[in-house]
């Protein structure tokens, strides 16, 4: 009995401390579970408190701008509202929109709350009815840098006066006399060393529209001015597209600080011409020209207006060059049909002879390639108004102060306007009437309608001309492009350039 005593008395001392052991790992382990389990539930807590105050601010938001007579739509996060979808999503943010709400609806892009038109007949009727209670409604950012005096600032009777003196030098007459052979003469040579070289056309497209815009403005003077010039431009068009922050590294006040520069660039030449009592005869001599001109412009009018022409020329020329550079090379038969139509002006011509007013009018189907480019590609996606009083629009009342975004992007791709829409045809345009139909947005409407219309579409003709004239090109490098909010090759658009 004794011996058997022992063993529950041995085991007793052997399992007790083991049993300590257990207890207390036991003990460490249920304090861990505990832990864990309490910091996922505050994670849990703390998401769905955060997505409670996400939702909060959103309904918020939303019952803040809910006011009697608005279109319906959504506005998103307060101040930033739904400015990132849109940019990320581009067009489909607008045809999801679209899809819930019709073609007209509010939202909050860019900065502000805005009424989206996506109808054709009422993009027209605000276009063409800017005096009733709309105003131009661009981005702070562009009012800025570009200067108080341009064009796409000033409305009313300074608007009618600025574009007066805009449309005098830049008018048929001026084309056909004085812009078409500085024009003529600066693409031939831009374009004189490209045989058997690999090109950045997006690149060359770039410095042409720019090169050959400063050479109009300022003639012979333009090479000397070239160098400072076209940096701080560069600089001066990110900053318009920026957001309007002046802090130091930021895109908007680079683009400010490059205003200054090329402002100060401008008044001294504007100084030497006057102490020079010389007459030239391009866009700054007629500008200045204050006894010929019936438009007597301050100088910092002047200087304004040639900024304006720089900037709105450069970004369209460019891109429209570029693409439709890759919209022939994709179509040959359309090339070939180009090719054609030029071929035929040069066997008129003596081999180094300039084009002229009438080989220029006589180029229908580049026109034509021009039209279709600007279409396809959709440059310029639509354009800002905004409203100076309440007013009723579409059976709604649109607030003092919002922007109307006029968008015509989707425009061009209606099946019912242009049938086959996505593909590149410019045998549509060779129907003149196209050009007058209401839904023809490409260049704006009513009084905002572009003044360098016909002057954009003289640079571009004259560069398809020697281009196609001269040259075949293939594509290498497989490069992408981007179409929203601005229609670009990242990486640039590379093509392997030989004589034709």
């Amino acid at each position: 009995m004794e011996a058997q005593g022992e063993g529950p008395i041995y085991m007793c001392v052997y399992v007790h401390p083991c049993g300590d052991y257990n207890r207390k790992g036991c003990t460490f382990f249920l304090k861990s579970l505990l832990g864990s389990a309490m910091a996922v539930f505050m994670a849990i807590l703390g998401v769905v408190v955060v997505l409670c105050f996400c939702s909060a601010l959103l309904r918020w938001n939303e019952v803040r701008y809910r006011k009697k007579g608005l279109p319906p739509g959504t506005m998103g996060w307060p101040v930033f509202g739904e400015t990132t979808e849109f940019l990320k999503q581009g067009p489909n943010f607008m045809k999801n929109q679209r899809a819930r709400y019709g073609s007209f609806f509010k939202s909050h892009i860019l900065g502000c709350p805005t009424i989206v038109s996506m109808d054709p007949e009422l993009n027209r009727y605000i276009l063409m009815n800017e005096a009733k209670g709309l105003v131009p409604g661009y981005p702070q950012s562009m009012l800025d840098i570009l200067g108080k005096c341009n064009i796409a600032a000033v409305h009313g009777s300074t608007h009618k006066y600025m574009r007066g003196a805009l449309l005098s030098i830049i008018s048929p007459t001026s084309i056909r006399d004085q812009l078409l052979p500085k024009i003529d003469e600066f693409i031939r040579a831009h374009l004189s060393n490209w045989d058997n070289k690999v090109i950045n056309i997006q690149e060359k497209t770039k410095e042409m529209a720019f090169l050959s815009s400063l050479k109009q403005i300022a003639g012979r003077e333009s090479v000397s001015l070239s160098d400072s010039f076209m940096t701080e431009f560069f600089k001066l068009v990110l900053g318009t597209i920026s957001l309007p922050i002046n802090l130091p590294g930021t895109n908007y006040h680079r683009g400010f600080q490059a205003r200054k520069t090329m402002v100060n660039v401008l008044s001294k030449l504007l100084e030497e011409r006057r102490a020079s009592n010389e007459t030239y005869h391009d866009m700054l001599g007629c500008l200045m020209a204050r006894e010929e001109n019936r438009y007597k412009l301050s100088d910092e009018e002047i200087i304004d207006l040639v900024i304006t022409v720089i900037y709105s020329g450069y970004e369209t020329v460019s891109t429209t060059s570029m693409m439709a550079v890759k919209y022939l090379h994709d179509h040959p038969k359309a090339l070939e049909e180009l090719r054609k139509e030029h071929l035929a002006i040069r066997e008129r011509k003596k081999h180094d002879e300039p084009i002229d007013w009438n080989d220029l009018k006589s180029m229908s189907f580049t026109r034509a390639v021009i039209f279709e480019t600007s279409r396809l590609a959709t440059i310029v996606n639509g354009v800002l108004r905004k409203t100076t009083q309440d007013m009723e629009l579409n059976g709604y009342l649109i607030p003092k102060g919002w922007r109307i975004y006029v968008y015509t992007r989707e425009i061009n791709y209606d099946p019912f306007l242009y049938p086959d829409p996505l593909t590149f045809n410019p045998w549509r345009w060779l129907d003149k009437s196209l050009e007058s139909k209401n839904y023809f947005l490409i260049f704006g409407g009513g009084t905002r309608l572009c003044p360098g219309k016909e002057l954009g579409i003289t640079e571009i003709s004259t560069f398809l001309h020697y281009f196609v004239t001269r040259y075949r090109w293939e594509e290498v490098g497989g490069d992408k492009l981007m179409k929203f909010p601005r229609v670009q090759a990242p990486n640039g658009l590379h093509i392997r350039v030989t004589s034709y």
